[in-house]
Formats: C-alpha cells, sequence, structure tokens
C-alpha cells in the first residue's frame, strides 16, 4: 500500500505528511486547490495542529492538493483517487465547484465529505455534510464596505477575481457588488451609487501572482485616468511582493493621497507588510489555520459517526493603516 500511495503521490504532485503508512480507515485527507498558494500553506498548519490531538486518537489530518491552483483538473483527479481507494474522510476546497461536485456525484461515496474554504454550489450542498470556512459573501460586503468608507462618492472600479467557477470568489464579488450598489443580486455595478465596473473587469487571474500583478499592471496602463480603486476578492497579487510594488509604484502618491485605492481579501505576512507599507489600503482577512483545524476535527467528528453542525464559520479581521500592529490579535 506505502509503494503505491508514493507513486501516486509523485505523479499528482501529492504534499505528503511524515506518517510512515497511509490509513485509509484514520486518514483524513484535507484537499486544497494549489500547493503554490501561501495561504493554504496556514491551512496546512492547522492540519499539523490538529494532528497533535488526532495521533492520540490514531487519526492522521492529511494535506494534499495539485502542484498549482491552475490545474483544476488534477485536483478532480486527486479527489477521485482519494474517494476510490478510501479514507476515514475527505475535507476540500473546491477549486472547480461544478466538476467536484460531479466526481463526488459519480462515486456515490459513503465516505463522509465536507468542505473547507471554499464551498460547493447551493444545488449541490446535499453532497457535504459541513462547510467549514469563511462567510464568504460577509467578506465581499466588508470589502465593498471599506471602499465606500474610502471612497464615499464613488468612482469606477475592477474586480480581480480567481477561477471563474469558484464558489467562494463569486460570492465574494456578489458581497461587494450588493454593498456598493445597496441592493441584493446586483450582477455588475453600471453607476448605482456612483460605482461602476470598467469594460475590462473583472480580472480573472486563475490564482496565480504573476498573472495577477501582470493584468493589474495591464489594466492600469491601459485605464490610466478611468479607474479608482481594485477589489482584490483574493490576495493573489500581494504574495508576489517584489512584482507588486512594481505595479503599484506609478500610483503611490495616489494610494497614499487616497485618490487611489485598493481593499483585498486575506491577510497573510506579504500582505500585512503591504499594508503597512501604505501599497495597499484595507485587508479583510481569513482564518486558513483555524480552517484547517476545524475541518480536520469535523472529519474525525464524522469519522467516528457524530453529528456535525452544516456550516461552521471561522471569522473575519478588519486590517487598516490605524491598526496594521494589532488586527490580528484575537
Amino acid at each position: 500500500m506505502k509503494k503505491v500511495w508514493m507513486c501516486l503521490a509523485a505523479i499528482a504532485g501529492l504534499a505528503t505528511l511524515a506518517s510512515p503508512v497511509f490509513a485509509a480507515d484514520k486518514t483524513l485527507a484535507l484537499v486544497v486547490k494549489g500547493l503554490d498558494n501561501p495561504y493554504f500553506d496556514l491551512m496546512h498548519q492547522g492540519c499539523d495542529r490538529a494532528n497533535k490531538e488526532l495521533g492520540k486518537q490514531g487519526y492522521t489530518c492529511y494535506y494534499t492538493g495539485p502542484a498549482t491552483a491552475a490545474d483544476e483538473t488534477a485536483e478532480v483527479q486527486i479527489i477521485d483517487d482519494l474517494l476510490t481507494k478510501g479514507v476515514a474522510a475527505i475535507a476540500i476546497s473546491p477549486s472547480n465547484a461544478p466538476a467536484v461536485a460531479e466526481v463526488i456525484r459519480r462515486r456515490n461515496t459513503k465516505i463522509p465529505v465536507i468542505t473547507a474554504d471554499a464551498d460547493l454550489l447551493p444545488k449541490d450542498a446535499s453532497l457535504r455534510k459541513s462547510y467549514v470556512g469563511t462567510d464568504n459573501y460577509e467578506l465581499g460586503q466588508k470589502l465593498g464596505e471599506q471602499l465606500k468608507l474610502l471612497m464615499p462618492k464613488g468612482g469606477n472600479i475592477c474586480l480581480v477575481m480567481g477561477n471563474p467557477a469558484a464558489e467562494n470568489i463569486n460570492q465574494r464579488a456578489q458581497g461587494t457588488r450588493d454593498a456598493l450598489s445597496g441592493k441584493k443580486g446586483t450582477k455588475k455595478l453600471a453607476g448605482e451609487n456612483n460605482w461602476r465596473e470598467i469594460s475590462a473587469c473583472p480580472l480573472y487571474v486563475n490564482d496565480d501572482a504573476a498573472k495577477a500583478n501582470q493584468m493589474m499592471q495591464d489594466t492600469l496602463t491601459a485605464n490610466a485616468t478611468g479607474l479608482d480603486a481594485f477589489v482584490l476578492e483574493g490576495g493573489w497579487p500581494l504574495f508576489a511582493p517584489q512584482a507588486y510594488s512594481q505595479v503599484v509604484a506609478p500610483i503611490m502618491d495616489k494610494i497614499q493621497s487616497g485618490k487611489f485605492v485598493i481593499v483585498s481579501a486575506d491577510t497573510l505576512g506579504p500582505e500585512l507588510q503591504a499594508l503597512k507599507d501604505h501599497k495597499v489600503n484595507v485587508l479583510v482577512g481569513q482564518r486558513p489555520e483555524e480552517m484547517g483545524y476545524q475541518a480536520a476535527m469535523v472529519m474525525r467528528d464524522l469519522a467516528e459517526g457524530k453529528s456535525v453542525k452544516p456550516v461552521i464559520h471561522t471569522g473575519l479581521d478588519t486590517c487598516t493603516w490605524q491598526n496594521a500592529d494589532t488586527c490580528l490579535k484575537h
């Protein structure tokens, strides 16, 4: 079994824990969108924290995913392999929610499935036992509310998003649009409350930091006088600090004076540094380490036949220039 699993890991680009044997009946698999995203490193830390408790009970939180978040097909294949070979429970952050739902439905597995960080589409929610993570609509709302505080007269904006099929990012975008427009279900801002999304946006960067920075740079160049703000529904460009610094260098004076605003999801180390350097105005952060931990514990409970809450929200932190040093002290 060990040799088979190690071969599979090498082929699929999986990240393995130090467990010497893959025990299907005691393995709690946490599948993230991509191992190249530092955000998911924190979920990995939560998985490791859970292992300090789970090890005493014989369980192992096993962290895995495709090498890159752009490879949604690889994520589906990893999920398929885990469901086929068997695990005690599985937690998934779906990159492509419909595709992940399809493989779960096709396998018709008895293995308990939950989602963490990102959820399935509402119509597929019955396929999972619980969702552990952020209230993504609320996160988007908070981004919109912070933007309104900084630009009370409105403006021309651009939303930066990840994968078009990522339900968590789509929920955030909806929250942002609704907060700015003042009404539910706004498809794209077209002047409501003086807010408008420029025609080139949203930008879909597929969770790729380099692509995100390049697309932001191109958008700034093409809209030198017609763009007032970026709303980053995920922190991707900030994960590459040097590239991001080059993107914002020409508009630093505008950011400092409030004439151009950038609000972003997440509060990872590089993002907090950018906030302290006034290269981004506001961060609304998730708690991915707590997500990883809670996901493991929920999987353990399900593996033991216990009931769990259908939704477990892990909270948000709002970080500004004023509270950058204290905003993450819970």
